[in-house]
């Protein structure tokens, strides 16, 4: 599934498929992007600037903000059939907007449709962030500020690419190319597959780049080919009918948080395994990260002993991961003396390749009910799920961008997987069997997407903008 960079080939042009050979239009490429990076830096800054939030708490329309100035910047590259679109969720509202835009291919040529989104993760605490969160610093080579790398660059490196490869072939380019700017992923992708069914025949391409991952580390780059799948849901254990004085009644007992708690020390062996019954896990990650930069990068406190069994590569990408993310009791300073009748948690269950989703939810019921401490009353709800995603890596998109992204660092890229998940590819595989999926990035382990200080390390960003630059005239120029 993976290489280590040690075992990488040194030529990039190695990953090229047969029958492709570069050409002299990389330095003219590279050139291009030069140009017009201030511009483009500038752009993203000023996306930085809108707080597009698509969770239905908050107010909606900064997002549709957002949207509009995205199809604007689409507008500026020359892009005549440029849409804002939507559809409604199961529950009525509005689904967050979307912005489509398409150059249609010519004289036989295939097209690629370059995915991204708007919108951002709430700031979190604003007390951790040493700059505004709205408002895009530049420090040490970094840009700082919510959605400047997740995923708002992804955004701008597809529209930069775009314009440097029109600008370098002009007329030459007859590559279709469809930009589709989501606005509802950092809220799940509530209407994507509805999204996707309504458009079907308007999103249909033969390569779709997903900008949405990380690279292996500030100056290696990476193509992502594998992601964990997800299940979520909730954990209810009530005890008693209602709060009793925990005096008079305290002992006999236990309350609901102290047995949720025993509860969830079940879901982990001794080694910090997952102990769930049933869940596709491998040992197959063939490159190694090593445990000082996991350490690092994950700011692991010293002292901490990391959990699990295996090699770290394969715990983060060929394992699953189960992670409690929420807990529903009284908070310290609001407790009274008082045995809790009820306490609820919520788990986030990260899923091996292979794994189906639907037996994982039904793996953790069997567990959650069937380790119920001292017959306490156990509701599990199931929420949200998504399947993993692994890439064919012999395809000729894949190979190619190995070689586009070698290319335009000068290093050879890694395959790498990635510990999160991004549900919607299952429904993109489903719906287009045959096209081909490459997902790329602009971030790196220091990123912190999702995170207080969120940035982006400029550098990468312009080397990201011309592998894609690269991969775009490649396929236009040989095709698939």
């Amino acid at each position: 599934m993976t290489s280590s960079p040690a075992a990488m080939p040194q030529n990039p042009s190695a990953h090229l498929p047969q029958g492709f050979a570069g050409n002299s239009s990389t330095e003219d490429l590279r050139a291009a992007i030069d140009r017009s990076f201030g511009t483009t830096l500038e752009r993203l800054k000023a996306l930085v600037a809108i707080p597009g939030i698509a969770w239905p708490s908050f107010d909606r329309g900064p997002l549709e903000r957002s949207a509009e100035a995205v199809a604007e910047l689409l507008r500026g590259a020359s892009l005549d059939n440029v849409q804002i679109l939507a559809c409604d969720k199961p529950d009525g509202t509005p689904g967050g907007p979307a912005v489509v835009a398409l150059r249609p291919a010519r004289d036989g040529k295939p097209t690629i449709l370059l995915y991204a989104h708007h919108d951002v993760q709430p700031t979190g605490d604003t007390g951790l962030w040493e700059t505004e969160p709205f408002t895009a610093v530049e420090k040490d080579g970094r840009l700082y500020g919510r959605g400047a790398a997740d995923d708002k660059a992804g955004i701008m490196a597809h529209i930069a690419a775009y314009a440097a490869v029109s600008e370098v072939l002009g007329s030459a380019l007859g590559l279709g190319v469809t930009f589709f700017f989501e606005g509802e992923e950092e809220a799940g992708s509530p209407t994507f597959r509805t999204f996707l069914e309504e458009n079907r025949e308007l999103l249909r391409a033969d390569v779709i780049v997903v900008a949405d991952s990380s690279n292996w580390k500030v100056g290696i780059p990476a193509l992502t080919t594998s992601l964990r799948g997800l299940v979520d849901g909730t954990i209810e254990v009530q005890v008693l009918e209602h709060a009793v004085h925990s005096g008079m009644y305290g002992g006999p007992v236990l309350d609901a948080p102290t047995l949720l708690s025993r509860l969830i020390a079940t879901l982990h062996d001794a080694e910090g395994n997952v102990a769930i019954g049933g869940l596709v896990a491998r040992d197959t990650a063939a490159v190694e990260l090593p445990e000082e930069d996991y350490r690092a990068d994950a700011s692991v406190l010293d002292g901490v002993r990391l959990a699990g069994s295996g090699s770290i590569a394969s715990r983060l990408w060929t394992k699953p991961a189960l992670s409690i993310i929420g807990f529903d009791a009284p908070s310290v300073d609001a407790a009274s003396n008082t045995l809790l009748p009820r306490a609820r948690a919520k788990f986030s269950l990260r899923l091996a390749p292979g794994q189906n989703p639907e037996e994982a939810m039904e793996a953790v019921r069997r567990h959650v009910e069937s380790n119920a401490p001292f017959g306490a009353r156990v509701t599990f709800t199931p929420g949200e799920s998504g399947n993993p995603f692994l890439t064919d890596t012999s395809s000729p998109a894949a190979s190619l961008a190995m070689w586009a992204l070698g290319e335009a660092w000068g290093v050879p890229a890694v395959e790498t997987g990635i510990g999160g998940s991004i549900p919607f590819i299952a429904d993109l595989t489903e719906l287009y069997p045959d096209v081909q999926i490459l997902v790329t990035g602009v971030e790196d382990p220091d990123s912190r997407a999702h995170s207080a200080n969120e940035s982006l390390h400029l550098g990468d960003f312009r080397k990201a903008i011309l592998a894609e630059a690269l991969l775009l005239a490649r396929i236009n120029e040989h095709g698939l």
